[in-house]
């Protein structure tokens, strides 16, 4: 038959077909448009050796720009240590899957349990999970937590201050989920607290999502945030970048019931877009609630440590319908990544790398401003990101930019252009930057 790598026989298909009522292969596919449909022939090379292929590969990879990254918005250019990538190589890690069963699985037991533990540390919070897909799907999790724990209520405030991308996923979820999703106002780039205020006090809220540094790359006074959210029995859902936890007040010091967000600053590459780790930690008492897998502690019969799987109220092991999450191996080759990360960095390291983006975020603020062509979009204060109104054609600038090799911020509204500093990111580097100006 003509699908030499199909494991059944041509009797076998059409007894398939025959059973969902169709005649062929190629009308399981009649609903795709013609005007999208490639009729032609794949433009593959012919077989080649071993050398050959890796010349091929090579010569693919010259035709990638390689930019000195400027850039953000939730995918930020931190250094992987060597070791990192060398140790999450090993073939018992990257074949790994799922540890149902303890006996087998205490290597990937332990890891998890020790990036709980770094995790639930790094928010301040009581518990972590381990782990969600990335930070935006772990935020449109928090509020399906949040609807679920509050019962009667169905809606969620989120601040318009959080990251667009993460409001989209969002708002997907909650419309499958039946819940109403209302955003609070922002005014100059921080949330409008009064709003939140008067939105919150007409009741029926579960959850209030929130985000520290806001995508503006602002940091927000969230003092009062969580008593009001209480007092109107909502749940305060704080999204974070992770390594800025290092140095900024923690989701636990602000009161959060679930910490949320994106591991990715730990280390790991921006990789063209992942694979992300999303984290999730939260107040002990919402424990039953959380979604994905949870790695528990306790003795064996010899008195001696083990690890096992713990309150798995997942779609597995109970009814689908009263699964508290999908979330099935979920990369947890990059939690041992940001686990080994941590270890490697050490609160010292942590906080010596978020400082170095910091002076750096600032020093280059200051400089752009001195040229007499950008104004800070907000006085307010931030940490390794920030907004520039340009006075020119930022189109025609971000080109330049990227001409001469950098990815130069990304462009949020007509004028205003969001730059990103990390530790990578050196003085003549932001220097020869500055010069295209």
């Amino acid at each position: 038959m003509s699908y030499k790598y199909f494991p059944h026989t041509e009797a076998e298909v059409d007894e398939m077909l025959g059973r969902i009522g169709v005649k062929s292969l190629e009308e399981l596919y009649a609903e795709v448009p013609d005007s999208i449909r490639f009729r032609g022939e794949y433009d593959l090379p012919e077989a080649m050796s071993e050398m050959e292929v890796r010349r091929l590969f090579r010569e693919l990879g010259k035709e990638n720009k390689q930019l000195t990254c400027f850039a953000g918005a939730g995918v930020y250019d931190h250094y992987t240590p060597a070791v990192v990538p060398g140790i999450i190589s090993r073939s018992e890690y990257l074949t790994s899957y799922t540890p149902y069963q303890a006996e087998i699985s205490q290597g990937t037991l332990h890891y998890i349990f020790e990036y709980q533990s770094m995790m639930a540390e790094l928010t301040g919070m009581d518990v972590s999970n381990a782990s969600m897909y990335d930070g935006t799907t772990a935020t449109a999790e928090a509020c399906i937590m949040a609807v679920a724990s509050g019962k009667k209520a169905g809606k969620v405030l989120v601040s318009e201050t959080v990251d667009p991308k993460t409001v989209r996923v969002i708002k997907t979820y909650s419309k499958f989920h039946g819940i109403d999703i209302e955003m609070i106002a922002a005014v100059d780039g921080a949330t409008d607290k009064a709003d939140f205020e008067r939105k919150a006090a007409q009741g029926g809220v579960a959850g209030v999502v929130v985000q520290q540094p806001n995508y503006y790359g602002v940091v927000e006074d969230y003092s009062g945030y969580a008593d009001t959210a209480h007092a109107n029995k909502a749940l305060l859902i704080m999204n974070s970048v992770a390594a800025d936890l290092a140095v900024l007040k923690t989701p636990g010091e602000w009161g959060a019931d679930i910490a949320v967000g994106d591991g990715q600053s730990l280390g790991i590459p921006m990789s063209f877009g992942g694979p992300y780790i999303g984290y999730m930690c939260c107040r002990e008492k919402l424990i039953r609630k959380m979604p994905g897998r949870i790695v528990g502690m306790t003795k064996d019969s010899r008195g001696q440590r083990a690890f096992v799987l713990t309150l798995q109220a997942r779609e597995q092991h109970i009814r689908r319908q009263k699964a508290t999450s999908n979330i099935c191996s979920n990369e947890s080759l990059m939690a041992l990544f940001v686990t080994v990360y941590m270890s490697l960095m050490g609160k010292a390291g942590l906080r010596e790398a978020a400082e170095l983006s910091y002076a750096g975020a600032h020093y280059m603020a200051e400089r752009l401003v001195a040229t007499g062509r950008f104004v800070m979009a907000y006085d307010r204060p931030f940490f390794n990101e920030f907004c520039v109104r340009y006075d020119g054609d930022v189109d025609a600038l971000q080109k330049k930019f990227i001409d001469n090799g950098f990815f130069g911020g990304i462009k949020v509204d007509g004028n205003t252009i969001m730059f990103a500093v990390t530790e990578k990111r050196t003085k003549e580097e932001i220097d020869s930057l500055i010069a295209l100006v």
